[in-house]
């Protein structure tokens, strides 16, 4: 099976929460952990203000930054790093951390690696259970205030966090229809993006 043809079944899960939040994407194997990165923030979805990391086989993938660097762990480009190269090493799981301040960890897992369907556009969102936390909500201690607050209404931070997050939440909804809208923009990136670089190279008028 030759690399574009070949789709990965990963598994993303919130780290050290109960009950568990989750999602299941289908994504290329030529995708960088950059793509990656950017799927599980429509996925969750988060805005993707903040910075991230993935780390695996004692390395770090991210954005370098020499600042980071000089605190002596190199950091490998994530743009430069495809999800498949990781599987061919025999790496099925890594660790992903987002917004070092809230800090997200998660658990990335890749459950199987199968052919393409031509008829399809990737990457795909499959399934996924539990409403991810809204950006700065303050991690996982203050994810738990959040959302005891929300459930009470006569809690007396009731009125500021329904007016900060602008509305209700409901932990059990994912935002399906939000999170496809989300995806379907990362697939028609990719696939513009293919024809461009096909384009360039005169594979096509």
């Amino acid at each position: 099976m030759s690399a574009p043809d070949r789709i990965l079944r990963v598994k993303i899960q919130l780290d050290d929460w109960r009950p568990v939040i989750w999602r299941r994407v289908d994504v290329p194997a030529t995708a960088s952990l950059k793509a990656l990165h950017d799927l599980i923030q429509a996925v969750m979805p988060f805005e993707g203000y903040h910075l991230f990391e993935f780390r695996a086989d004692d390395r770090r993938y991210a954005i370098p930054d020499p600042e980071w660097d000089s605190f002596g762990t190199k950091t490998v480009s994530a743009k430069s790093i495809r999800i498949g190269s990781l599987v061919e090493r025999g790496i099925s799981q890594l660790a992903y951390t987002y917004d070092f301040g809230d800090d997200w960890r998660f658990t990335i897992m890749v459950e199987a690696d199968q052919e393409a369907d031509p008829t399809l556009e990737y990457p795909r969102f499959l399934d996924g259970e539990g409403r991810a936390p809204p950006e700065d909500v303050g991690g996982l201690s203050g994810f738990e205030t959040f959302l005891e607050a929300m459930a009470d209404p006569q809690h007396e931070e009731h009125e500021d966090v329904r007016r900060w997050y602008g509305g209700p939440f409901d932990p059990a909804d994912i935002g399906h229809a939000e999170i496809l809208k989300r995806v379907d923009k990362l697939a028609r990136r990719r696939v513009l993006g293919k024809a461009g670089f096909a384009k360039s190279r005169g594979l096509i008028q």
